[in-house]
């Protein structure tokens, strides 16, 4: 009862007034730790590509692989969870009548933790004791400080994502019989994918501290790779997830159309989040101990979520046409004029979901065996991260951030900021054009990755790299250029635009559609079904990794 008056109460005031003012502060704070992650990640990549192209001699003080790492844990781990549950946060605030004190509370609380757990983790970077890079598994060791700090950004994301379970089954208890609001129907999905997934490389963790400690000599990398990649394969769709909610439910209503059918928008979401974390073993393709039986179940897990992303395909670019037909476009192809081009909210989740065709295919590649042997361990991999995370999903949530944080900050997108917006989404595109392209193409003449500039002894070979890792660094300046006009609207939206009320763009579902069948909201089910795989996929390998286990490895240090 006292959760159904708090509900009504505030989707009153929610109705009236937009966001309460504790929830606001609630999703500024994720978010303005998110952008500031940006900045400073941007900063350090921008060095180190300078460095691998050979154009920048590090100072004697830091080193490339230190870079390396903060660069991945900042922008990885810190910009992608922060925004995240940030944005949905506030989704479930608007789409539920508001948070709940508890929920609210547990929310500051899982910030806290991050917070704490990425100074610890922080300190024994900068003090080079801890340059193994955002993957981080054996048989290099970092600080043990460094894990402690990975453990408590772990719990601050289960202590957020309990928070929204709370929130949501309050909901439900209230609202029987009625359907999730989209929006809270995706963000379950993706805390259920942050919970379940972390789950793996907490395990590893923790097996990784008394080693790093020294209180247990050797440890399993095998076993420690694959937990790792069980978690780094799901937090690739966690992202993904995070994007299309954008692409399904707002983009459509930015554009003045509708959401193309519910029932599919909720299965593909179920679907993403049953087989997301079985597919792991499809990074671990040229790992020895792992029979080829279960990389190939792996590897068609992996492929199965393509299935998803055509439908998305599908349903994003009907809608796009619908409406624009709707809106008196004509022809082939010449209903693409009466898009609203000139509105960063619609362009940059559009040159998002553009990079996502060659993104896509190219985790096709490296979830084939005999293709992934020649990229494996090339820059085409980096040239592949860079595209999904750095352009599918970063413009995605830099689409978002152009009315979310006006949304929460009271106040509005202005034209000027606007066009920073449209200047931003362009250098961002040609930036990651030059800098992904160059990084895919020089990855297939072989240049490595995870390492510094060499020139291996003048080899010719690594002499034909240096046009291309030019090109790399060109690129890399560019996204430097878009990292601070992003950075600046971001705080001037939420600090310094006009004051006034900025809607929270859902998009009505089309008219004719049919009704959603109830089946889809029984998470206890697709829950279960997932366990499920991911037992069938990694019970058998990891026990038969632990019985016949190789020789353990000690820690190493190799810089």
């Amino acid at each position: 009862m006292e959760a159904l008056s708090v509900r009504t109460f505030n989707e009153k005031a929610n109705t009236v007034l937009g966001i309460s003012p504790e929830e606001s502060r609630l999703t500024k704070s994720y978010i303005s730790v998110a952008f500031v992650a940006l900045l400073l990640g941007g900063v350090l990549g921008l060095l180190q590509g300078l460095n691998r192209a050979g154009l920048l001699q590090l100072p004697p003080w830091a080193n490339y692989y230190q870079i390396l790492t903060a660069h991945g844990i900042l922008l990885v781990v810190v910009l992608s969870a922060f925004f995240t549950i940030g944005y949905f946060y506030a989704a479930l605030s608007h789409t539920l009548g508001g948070l709940l004190p508890a929920t609210r509370k547990m929310a500051w609380i899982g910030f806290w933790m991050k917070i704490v757990g990425f100074v610890i983790a922080l300190v024994p970077i900068l003090q080079n004791k801890a340059s193994v890079m955002y993957t981080f598994y054996p048989p290099m060791a970092a600080s043990p400080y460094f894990y402690i700090g990975l453990v408590f950004i772990v719990l601050g994301v289960w202590m957020a994502a309990f928070g929204a379970f709370h929130n949501v089954a309050s909901w439900r208890k209230a609202n029987k019989g009625q359907h999730l609001p989209i929006l809270a129907f995706f963000a379950t999905a993706v805390f259920i994918l942050l919970f379940f997934g972390s789950l793996p490389v907490t395990i590893e963790v923790l097996v990784i501290i008394p080693w790093a400690f020294g209180w247990v000599e050797t440890i399993n990398v095998m076993v420690a790779r694959t937990l790792f990649w069980a978690f780094g394969h799901t937090l690739v769709n966690i992202w993904y997830l995070t994007a299309i909610s954008a692409w399904y439910v707002i983009v459509p209503k930015i554009i003045g159309g509708r959401r193309f059918s519910d029932t599919l928008t909720r299965v593909v979401i179920t679907g993403l989040v049953v087989m997301n974390i079985t597919g792991g073993f499809h990074h671990q393709i040229v790992d020895p101990a792992i029979s080829e039986s279960i990389k190939f179940m792996h590897v068609f897990m992996s492929l199965a979520i393509g299935f998803p992303s055509l439908m998305t395909a599908y349903a994003m670019f009907r809608v796009f046409e619908r409406t624009a037909r709707e809106q008196g476009g004509k022809g082939l192809v010449g209903w693409y004029k009466k898009m609203p081009w000139g509105d960063v909210r619609f362009l940059a989740p559009f040159v998002a979901m553009v990079a996502f065709i060659p993104g896509g295919a190219g985790g096709i590649v490296q979830s084939t065996n005999q293709l992934d042997q020649v990229v494996h361990n090339t820059m085409w991999i980096v040239g592949h991260f860079h595209l999904t995370l750095g352009t599918t999903a970063i413009l995605t949530f830099f689409g978002i951030s152009y009315w979310l944080i006006p949304y929460i900050s009271g106040r509005i997108l202005t034209p000027a900021i606007n066009r920073i917006g449209i200047i931003q989404t362009i250098l961002w595109g040609v930036g990651m054009l030059f800098m992904s392209g160059a990084m895919h193409y020089v990855g297939l003449l072989g240049s490595p990755r995870r390492t510094s500039y060499s020139t291996y002894g003048d080899h010719a070979t690594a002499l034909s790299w240096d046009p291309y890792l030019f090109l790399l660094a060109i690129g890399g300046t560019l996204l430097m250029i878009g990292v601070i006009l992003q950075v600046y609207a971001v705080f001037h939206l939420m600090f310094l635009a006009p004051k006034g009320k900025t809607e929270f763009p859902i998009a009505e579902e089309e008219g004719h559609a049919t009704k959603t069948p109830y089946w889809t909201e029984r998470w206890g089910v697709w829950i279960i079904l997932m366990l499920v795989l991911v037992s069938m996929a990694y019970v058998l390998p990891v026990a038969d990794m632990l019985i016949d286990a190789p020789p353990g490895s000690p820690p190493m240090k190799t810089w």
